[in-house]
């Protein structure tokens, strides 16, 4: 796909994380089951109130097409604290900060590309061009959000002020920043290996699609990834024996061992610590993905 307008980009990133909500899936917010802190709403006004900077971001990538600004100058970190401020006037909880991260890079890189797979070299390079004050801006903007499970006094502690010093004193951009943590953090590794993830989910639910609706091919390629691959955000919350248990039981479900709304059951018992929101963030990206790719919704 060519020539993509800036809306097309925005619409498309704005709609896949709607659809990722509202699509019924195991241990998840959902349109049939919230959590006692996060609903269906919570995602809706967040959802829709960074409009606003997808189209910035994408206008930045445009200007960088058009040799008018400079990767480094595309200001990553600026665009992700304005987006997570955007989303913390309009609801009180954190549902869409990996979104966010995911998204803001990508659009630019979209701007920047004008093609779906060249944008994933335009990423990295983003990601490479930014500057410690991108590391500050997103230290900022991880502040607002305040996301679950976050460590302290670890290197370059977010809620410790002298780390923004100590980002300038070693150079730590986005990049290095992400090297530091992709270990312990999804959306780091997406960084930097140029969305591999995001787009082989996206690859397969292209291919699902074609002979499944929205919600069945959705639903079993989250399977599919559950199965594949353990969620940070459970790591963070609840521990590396409780990722691995959900790893262990999508499996189950995929080769019909367990029935899908058992698997939904044990993810919701102990409230949200087994809620898979790092993989559910990556489907939001692929569906977006789907959406930019042409995607016409038929029952």
């Amino acid at each position: 796909m060519m020539d993509m307008d800036k809306w097309e980009i925005v619409k498309a990133f704005t709609l896949g994380s709607l659809l990722e909500v509202a699509i019924p899936k195991p241990g998840n917010v959902n349109r049939y089951r919230d959590f006692e802190d996060l609903t269906l709403y919570h995602f809706l006004f967040a959802n829709t109130s960074v409009i606003d900077v997808l189209f910035e971001a994408t206008h930045r990538g445009e200007l960088i097409r058009e040799e008018k600004l400079q990767p480094e100058e595309a200001k990553l970190g600026e665009l992700i604290k304005k987006a997570v401020g955007n989303s913390k006037k309009v609801q009180n909880s954190n549902p869409n900060f990996g979104i966010i991260t995911l998204a803001i890079p990508l659009t630019v890189a979209f701007g920047w590309a004008n093609n779906i797979e060249l944008a994933r070299e335009k990423v990295k390079l983003l990601i490479s061009a930014s500057s410690p004050y991108d590391s500050i801006d997103f230290y900022k903007a991880i502040r607002i959000a305040n996301p679950k499970g976050v460590k302290k006094g670890v290197t370059y502690d977010v809620y410790d002020d002298s780390s923004f010093d100590e980002l300038v004193r070693d150079n730590i951009n986005l990049k290095k920043l992400a090297e530091i943590s992709s270990g312990r953090e999804l959306i780091f590794k997406e960084w930097l290996n140029g969305y591999k993830l995001s787009y082989s989910t996206f690859h397969r639910l292209k291919e699902l699609t074609s002979s499944l609706p929205l919600e069945q091919a959705t639903l079993k390629m989250f399977l599919e990834v559950l199965a594949n691959h353990l969620d940070t955000l459970i790591i963070r919350k609840a521990g590396l024996e409780e990722a691995e248990l959900v790893k262990k039981k999508a499996k189950e479900v995929l080769t019909e061992k367990l029935d899908l709304k058992e698997f939904d059951k044990i993810l919701r018992e102990k409230k949200d610590s087994r809620n898979p929101g790092s993989l559910a963030d990556i489907m939001a990206i692929s569906l977006s993905l789907l959406i930019l790719d042409g995607y016409k919704f038929n029952l």
